[in-house]
């Protein structure tokens, strides 16, 4: 099930000064309309002929001005722009930093034998295993070997991964102070662990614009299974941001955006003929209100007919080569699937979209991790590699930042029976992202972690730093990027928040 967290009311109308302007069916229409056609996406051309109020970074930011700031230098130019772009791996259900990422020889020695009480006692316990009367070591489940120039430890269940670790920087200290799916997982993308506040992918199209008038700057996809964690429109909300600035979520099958083809008997013409009169309406309805959402709202209705020809053009990649359908892996074709997703992903950055967030669902393996990890592992493993290999081809790696991780990590010890179908719990003491492009250094690691893979002992990494991070790499500086809501300015990265000097080349 899904959760929305953004309201979908109509555009605000009504006051007596309206009556000689507009009738009573006109306002039922725009009322209609609010509700049929949002599709949650930004157009970057003004189409009511608005003049844009003035907008800034810091404390005179403006409040519900609905247009992007003009950032010029991009937030006083602290950090030069390295990434033009965002693609955005999310593993959502955690996956497995022992398993796959952080090779500790302990764990392999000592598999099968109890945590050290010294050791379990310094972080706390999901409520899922804090009652267990045994907290027994597990090894990986898989062999790990080095590889590349930099000799990076990878789980045999990631050899194409393997193939490009000299291309990535990793975060092995990353911490979090939740450790429940959906709080962590809107702490990640928000900055807040409670829904309301605008996504990153928000942030980032409110203060970089657009660069593609025909598409949005903020799509979502996803894939793989739920296993007990649904997905939460929360993670890509414009929340108090004008509404043009959330994601799009792009469905697998034949109509990827919904309520984005025309009704039966409506043709193009017709389409076009009801929006300029909706926008006649906005703009009279403007003049009198000042509501920003109302140029919100109609930017979106004009994205939403722009997108008709521009979706399906993206979608198909009957154009693509053989040889790159094939490196995306057996699955490239398969509408849904996380390698189709990788796919277009590549093919949205090559059209301007500037943030692109996939989820891979199913990776919550508390149970039975033996056979759903190894899945798991092969639906991402060789599309992830190829996104980065055929980004580096088309010299787009350098300016395309690519980060990869999960809301939290799982336990060193078991949950269950290492005799039976076990799994391992949620742990945030310590977990490892990737990033890859956009002026990240390459072939880096940063932050350490104890012999159990259970604390974080140098360099801590918060989300509100990886936050932090992304946004300098894209020439923002976190502090400045403010939005003054209700009489607060409010940032991506809260009150908190450091960028990661070490990761930036």
């Amino acid at each position: 099930m899904k959760r929305s967290s953004k309201r979908d009311g109509a555009v605000a109308i009504g006051g007596s000064d309206l009556k000689d302007v507009i009738d009573g069916a006109r306002r039922s229409f725009l009322m209609r309309a609010g509700f049929g056609l949002g599709l949650g996406a930004v157009a970057a051309a003004d189409v009511l002929g608005m003049k844009p109020a003035s907008a800034s970074i810091g404390p005179a930011a403006h409040q519900g001005a609905g247009v992007a700031p003009n950032l010029g230098t991009k937030a006083t130019g602290q950090y030069p722009a390295r990434a033009k772009r965002v693609i955005y791996l999310h593993m959502l259900g955690a996956n497995s930093t022992v398993d796959l990422w952080d090779y500790k020889p302990a764990l392999v020695k000592m598999s099968g034998q109890p945590m050290p009480a010294s050791v379990l006692n310094t972080q706390k316990l999901s409520s899922m295993s804090s009652g267990q009367t045994a907290f027994v070591v597990a090894g990986p489940m898989a062999p790990m070997h080095q590889h590349g120039q930099t000799g990076t430890w990878v789980s045999d269940l990631l050899p194409h991964m393997s193939g490009i670790v000299d291309d990535l920087a990793f975060i092995k200290s990353m911490n979090t102070v939740q450790l429940n799916h959906d709080p962590a997982g809107v702490l990640l993308h928000t900055g807040f662990q409670l829904p309301g506040r605008p996504s990153a992918g928000a942030w980032i199209s409110y203060a970089l614009g657009n660069d593609n008038t025909n598409l949005p700057s903020f799509i979502v996809m996803n894939s793989g299974v739920g296993q007990g964690v649904p997905l939460d429109t929360s993670d890509w909300s414009a929340g108090f941001l004008p509404s043009e600035f959330q994601g799009a979520e792009l469905q697998s099958g034949a109509n990827p955006v919904l309520y984005l083809n025309n009704l039966g008997g409506v043709t193009s013409a017709d389409r076009r003929r009801q929006l300029d009169a909706l926008g006649d309406l906005a703009k009279a309805t403007y003049g009198l209100s000042k509501d920003p959402e109302i140029p919100s709202r109609i930017k979106q209705y004009e994205m939403g007919y722009r997108m008709q020809h521009s979706i399906p053009e993206v979608v198909d990649f009957s154009n693509e080569p053989k040889s790159v359908l094939d490196m995306y892996g057996p699955d490239a074709m398969k509408p849904g699937t996380f390698a189709h997703n990788c796919l277009i992903a590549r093919r949205l950055s090559e059209r301007g979209v500037k943030f692109i967030t996939l989820y891979a669902m199913g990776w919550d393996h508390h149970f039975q991790l033996t056979t759903l990890l190894p899945a798991r592992c092969k639906e991402f493993d060789q599309p992830a590699a190829a996104l980065i290999r055929d980004l580096k081809q088309r010299g787009m790696l350098e300016d395309t930042l690519v980060v990869c991780g999960s809301e939290f990590g799982r336990t060193p010890f078991a949950q269950g029976s290492l005799k039976s179908a076990w799994g391992r719990d949620h742990h945030g003491g310590n977990f490892t992202w990737w990033m890859a492009g956009g002026g990240v250094r390459a072939g880096y690691t940063h932050g350490q972690t104890d012999d159990f893979n259970y604390n974080t002992v140098g360099q801590p990494v918060s989300t509100y730093d990886l936050n932090a991070t992304m946004l300098a790499l894209l020439g923002i500086d976190h502090m400045r990027l403010t939005y003054l809501y209700l009489g607060r300015n409010y940032k991506l990265t809260d009150q908190f928040g450091d960028v990661v000097h070490e990761l930036i080349a």
